[in-house]
């Protein structure tokens, strides 16, 4: 603050006025000196006072001057300090955001985020290729538009409007020829307030998993089936000799006879069993080597001929006696032949004929094995699953009994121990043809063993 400018002129405008009357003569003789020391003397000290006083006001004013200027640097200072911690908190909110997108995106399963007008705040590929539309293109748009699943957007609308924080519900989806089926958990997600502000749903694909759940329900019912019937035949005939029913030694005898077969079945069907389970664990022990097809298919066409002719059937083998070794087991092999054969004659009618064919593809590097029956044939529709566990044709059921194991475990030796391939072409009422591919063992793989 200024000195008052008023004070100081007046007080100096007084003090030259008695500077001047002492030096201007009045009536001949001037003022007497001492009146215009006390003149002079009291207007410097009223002078002295007043710039005292202001003096004092200055410096008051001068310090708060100073303490308004600190609070404004310190005001300031802090100001600077907020704004970079909000800008480090901005930063760090969008690298949160980065890195939750990095998340959801990266997540393999269907992952949709609304907000409370349910309109879509953020989704992943997975979600936009299950609910077919594109994700850039539809933030912030309405579900209700997008997707055309009504089950699902009910359960993101309820789920919402409910507050429930967690609903979990198996949604099913057509894409094309398949059903889905998914797992969808849909969470409400609440903001500081406790109030619903959007949902995030997550499908999880259970499809496979329903599938393996259902095929060990299955397995489980086909092998009770299966083995229920033979353990009843041989309990009926063991209690029907115990009983004394069998009272001559024909009739024991075919009791006798009931009870091995479906013994001898009984213990079929469980080493069947066994192997599917040992191949599929890759706990089986395999021993390759160098074999001939040929030789094996003459072996099982020899041992086959017997069962054969009960039916008079007549097989041939048109093996050809060329370089067809495959490194294999043998005994593998074998019993895939030899289930083949089998199968041929168990639904090949009285005097049909059954042909082998086995020959060597040096394009493809395999050896190819064919049999070939007249019998009753597969439906095309049923063409697919022959294959399958414990899986029967319906229509063919009648001509003969089994466990629909067979087919399955040549599939396994072929194709998941030796890395061959199974093929099957049949037509109704002409007959079948099952064939099979193996590796062929070059010379080069010779040389190698």
């Amino acid at each position: 603050m200024m000195l008052n400018r008023n004070y100081i002129f007046f007080a100096v405008l007084a003090f030259i006025i008695l500077m001047m009357l002492a030096a201007i003569p009045l009536g001949g003789a001037k003022l007497p000196e001492s009146l215009v020391c006390v003149a002079a003397i009291g207007a410097a000290g009223w002078l002295a006072r007043r710039l005292f006083i202001e003096g004092k006001m200055l410096f008051a004013r001068i310090a708060s001057l100073e303490n308004d200027h600190r609070k404004y640097v310190e005001k300031t200072s802090q100001s600077v300090k907020d704004a970079k911690d909000l800008k480090l908190q901005l930063q760090i909110l969008k690298r949160q955001k980065r890195n939750t997108e990095a998340i959801i995106y990266s997540i393999s399963d269907a992952v949709i985020v609304t907000d409370a007008s349910d309109k879509l705040v953020m989704a992943n590929e997975p979600a936009g290729n299950l609910l077919g539309f594109k994700v850039e293109q539809s933030v912030l748009k309405p579900i209700d538009g997008l997707i055309q699943n009504e089950e699902l957007i009910n359960l993101i609308k309820t789920s919402r409007g409910s507050k429930v924080r967690h609903v979990r519900h198996e949604l099913q989806f057509n894409t094309g020829e398949d059903q889905l089926t998914y797992d969808g958990i849909i969470s409400s997600i609440y903001d500081d307030d406790g109030q619903v502000c959007g949902t995030v749903s997550v499908l999880h694909n259970i499809t496979r998993e329903k599938e393996i759940s259902q095929m060990k329900n299955d397995f489980v019912s086909h092998v009770s089936h299966e083995l229920k019937t033979p353990l009843a035949s041989i309990t009926a005939y063991s209690e029907m000799l115990v009983d004394g029913e069998a009272n001559d030694e024909k009739t024991r005898r075919e009791f006798y006879s009931v009870i091995q077969n479906q013994a001898q079945r009984l213990n079929r069907l469980i080493e069947d069993i066994l192997n599917i389970s040992r191949i599929e664990s890759g706990l089986i022990k395999v021993n390759k080597e160098a074999v001939s097809t040929a030789l094996i298919i003459r072996d099982a066409v020899q041992m086959i001929k017997s069962y054969a002719a009960e039916k008079n059937i007549e097989v041939e083998d048109r093996t050809s006696v060329v370089f067809d070794q495959v490194n294999a087991d043998k005994d593998m092999i074998s019993q895939v032949v030899i289930n083949l054969l089998s199968n041929a004659v168990k639904y090949t009618p009285e005097n049909g004929k059954i042909t082998v064919n086995s020959e060597v593809d040096e394009s493809k590097c395999v050896v190819r094995v064919a049999v070939t029956d007249t019998g009753v044939g597969i439906p095309p529709e049923e063409l697919p699953n022959v294959f399958e566990k414990f899986y029967r044709v319906k229509a063919n059921t009648k001509f003969a009994k089994g466990t629909g194991l067979g087919l399955n475990l040549v599939k396994q030796i072929v194709e998941n121990i030796h890395g061959g391939q199974v093929f099957v072409t049949s037509e109704v009422g002409k007959g079948s043809c099952f064939s099979l591919e193996l590796p062929l063992l070059t010379e080069e793989k010779t040389v190698a063993r």
